[in-house]
């Protein structure tokens, strides 16, 4: 891709390991992924700072933020605040915001008119801090500086020498009535936000929902007020209305003011809770800055990389900082709000579940480096489906009926797979089976399309047709072909799961079921087809994806589907079609594993020409060097894997295919690991080509590897060519027969096994 901006900017001074070397959170650019030529089809960042998987993420804020609309975006001129983000990804909402805004001068409440203009040479940005200088006037600036932890946000401003200064917290916008309280002399601002901009999606309307805040300030007020966009009520300390906010104003020649911003979906006491654990009255702003890098640090330092270029690197780091994102926090040290029968429950929660992504890879890449987070995430699954009555499809807040299938089956099939235990098993197996066995209320009635108001959980939509005929009926239900396809796929899935459970007749039921894939394929054309009811071929019905695409989503079953092609060779000649007529759009997940599909038909290095090609034109150290939407760290989460040369093209399988690494090595310190895995391939950068892979001594000879293998740690080691090589052409990879790698439940990832 064609970089619009060379913009990579200096990192805050690095800090160093117990090595004594910097560590890598120095790298990361959190600008890459910030604009593109689309409007909505780039990254769809933001240079957001909060911890690994941040309940509230702080950014600039540069524009109003809805769905398809983020925050920040790099081209535009002038920041309007600083804004507490619950927003997950660029085309879903925003719920329970808060925004703080510096000023000098008159108070300017109103969005529209407190903007201040700067420049990117005067703004500097890493994962545990933010800063700019906005220009007030002729050879004036006001710098705000910015960090977080994962429920607070806390600002650093230094007014300009002389200027009169205030502060403005906007609760909400017009439409949305919300609550601002002022407290001179506790020096607070409380209130509330309880904007869902996709509350009008899915059934559950979670009407006692709330964004709480508290903003508490160091420096005492010489004024304050609320106010309704830009009419301002001075001296008033209370205003329940729409659009708006409460300001205070400083005593003359104030230049330093903190303000710490507490956040909640709980309520205005759990805020000032979260305030005083995490950034108490006599922490000071470095020293907030400094826990957060050193929460970071102690992912990204995990990994060590050798003959990577600088631009590789930053690509690496800031693909794992965006991974590392998701799903976020939504419980509140021990409770939290469930949007699904609106009340406050113990335990621990997450959102921003983008189910349809992440299944993919980035539930794959949580294991390896946040395997400390898995239980506590399928717990939270397990708790949405006790009090919605079904598992995530795309969770933000609550159930927003986005995307197709019932893929936390195989996030669930994954982390049994991968050993995990830390979950209730017999309850997610009574989960699974009504995902795949229970049809949507309504499902003979609502063909279910995209962003479909005033409808119940959607689940397996069109289920009803499709356990009557084995395929999903297009003229009866909207994305048929996408949907029978990942139906087929996740019935593989629970069928991994009823094998746990002791579901021995399910597992065969299930097993059966997932051949359905079969049914939509038309032997006249060699594609995948959608099908009506009375099984006669119809046109379209996928999901970011056309026909191409969709005939490569047998994730469960290659070796079938390889068959149906006729065979390895015509398989591979027509993948070579598939790539050289542009069919593979990386932008959107459905073309994820196809460079990998290769492997599988014994042209394996046909996988790594692939993989290395989608790797160099689809990320770049830039600020539009993501081609596509990050959604929820999927994108990062390819990237991460296959430049170390592994890709779980069948994720509940708990097996990777093997692809090409693009660095000489890298030391993996892996959370659950005994011991460092060290990924080995010198000369990587200008041979793409593997000519034998070794484990441990060991000869690979099938383009392979378990979760255990990697787990266990060791040296993985590649011998690389400059020319293609025939190593695996003749050995496929193994049928997928899932094994524990470790008992994870949860000891084993807490950190007693680390090597750090």
């Amino acid at each position: 891709m064609t970089a619009l901006v060379a913009l990579c900017l200096p990192p805050f001074a690095a800090t160093s390991r117990a090595d004594g070397r910097s560590s890598n959170v120095s790298l990361v650019n959190p600008f890459i992924g910030t604009t593109g030529a689309s409007s909505t089809e780039y990254g769809g960042m933001i240079p957001s700072t909060a911890p690994p998987f941040g309940m509230t993420r702080w950014s600039p804020m540069t524009r109003d933020n809805y769905v398809s609309r983020t925050p920040y975006h790099l081209n535009d001129p002038k920041i309007t605040g600083f804004i507490g983000t619950h927003q997950p990804a660029i085309w879903m909402g925003d719920s329970g915001y808060v925004v703080g805004m510096p000023g000098v001068g008159a108070v300017k409440t109103a969005a529209a008119d407190r903007g201040l203009a700067f420049t990117h040479a005067d703004e500097t940005a890493s994962p545990a801090r933010y800063t700019v200088n906005m220009q007030t006037g002729a050879g004036q600036t006001l710098r705000t500086e910015m960090t977080a932890t994962s429920r607070v946000g806390s600002l650093r401003m230094t007014y300009p020498h002389g200027a009169e200064s205030n502060f403005v917290l906007q609760a909400t916008r017009p439409g949305i009535t919300g609550q601002v309280h002022v407290d001179p002399r506790a020096r607070e601002i409380t209130g509330y936000n309880p904007d869902r901009q996709d509350s009008d999606l899915g059934p559950f309307k979670a009407p006692h929902f709330k964004g709480y805040f508290v903003a508490r300030f160091d420096t005492p007020f010489a004024g304050y007020g609320t106010a309704t966009g830009a009419t301002q009520y001075e001296g008033r300390a209370d205003r329940t209305d729409g659009n708006v906010s409460a300001y205070v104003r400083f005593p003359s020649g104030t230049q330093k003011v903190q303000v710490r911003i507490a956040t909640s979906f709980i309520s205005v006491t759990q805020a000032r809770a979260n305030l005083a654990a995490e950034v108490p009255d006599d922490q000071s702003f470095e020293q907030t800055v400094a826990r957060t890098r050193a929460q970071w640090s102690g992912k990204l330092d995990r990994v060590d990389l050798t003959g990577a270029t600088p631009d590789q690197k930053a690509v690496f780091y800031t693909a794992m900082y965006h991974a590392l994102q998701y799903p976020s926090e939504m419980s509140e040290h021990g409770r939290y709000y469930s949007a699904y029968d609106d009340k406050v429950h113990s335990g621990v929660s997450y959102t921003g579940y983008s189910t349809w992504d992440t299944y993919r890879a980035e539930n794959a890449f949580l294991t390896l480096f946040a395997p400390e987070r898995i239980n506590g995430m399928v717990t939270s699954m397990l708790q949405d489906y006790q009090q919605g009555g079904w598992l995530p499809m795309w969770k933000n807040i609550t159930e927003t009926n986005i995307m197709v299938g019932t893929n936390a089956d195989s996030i669930i099939a994954e982390d049994m797979a991968k050993g995990f235990t830390g979950f209730d098993r017999e309850l997610a197996y009574r989960a699974v089976y009504k995902d795949a066995m229970t049809p949507p209320d309504r499902d003979t009635e609502l063909d279910f399309h995209d962003r479909e108001q005033g409808t119940p959980v959607e689940a397996r939509a069109g289920l009803t047709t499709y356990k009557r005929n084995g395929w999903v009926a297009a003229d009866h239900t909207s994305e048929a072909g996408s949907r029978t396809l990942d139906y087929a796929y996740e019935d593989w899935a629970v069928a991994q799961i009823a094998k746990k459970v002791g579901k021995t007749a399910d597992a065969h039921m299930f097993l059966a079921r997932s051949n359905n894939y079969k049914k939509l394929f038309n032997t006249s054309t060699g594609f995948m087809q959608s099908r009506n009811l009375d099984g006669s071929w119809a046109d379209g019905g996928f999901t970011e994806g056309d026909q191409w695409v969709y005939t490569l989503d047998v994730l469960h079953d290659i070796p079938g589907l390889i068959a149906l092609k006729g065979g390895d060779e015509k398989f591979a000649s027509w993948l070579d079609s598939y790539f050289a007529g542009g069919h593979n759009n990386h932008t959107n997940e459905p073309s994820h594993q196809a460079a990998y599909l290769y492997d599988y038909a014994g042209q394996p290095w046909k996988t790594q020409e692939q993989v290395r090609r989608i790797a160099r034109t689809n990320y770049a150290n830039s600020p539009d060097g993501l081609s596509g939407n990050e959604d929820c760290g999927q994108m990062s989460a390819w990237y991460v894997l296959s430049s170390l040369g592994i890709y779980p093209v069948n994720p509940a399988s708990a097996q990777y295919a093997v692809g090409s690494p693009f660095f000489d090595k890298a030391v993996l310190r892996l959370p659950a690991s005994s011991r460092p895995l060290v990924i080995s391939a010198p000369g990587a950068a200008a041979k793409p080509y593997v000519q034998s892979l070794s484990l441990n001594g060991r000869s690979i000879t099938e383009p392979s590897l378990s979760q255990t293998d990697l787990v266990r740690g060791g040296h993985l080691k590649f011998t690389m060519s400059s020319a293609p090589q025939a190593w695996a052409a003749t050995t496929a990879p193994p049928p997928p027969n899932p094994e524990p790698a470790y008992d994870m439940g949860c000891a084993g990832c807490a950190g007693s096994r680390s090597a750090r």
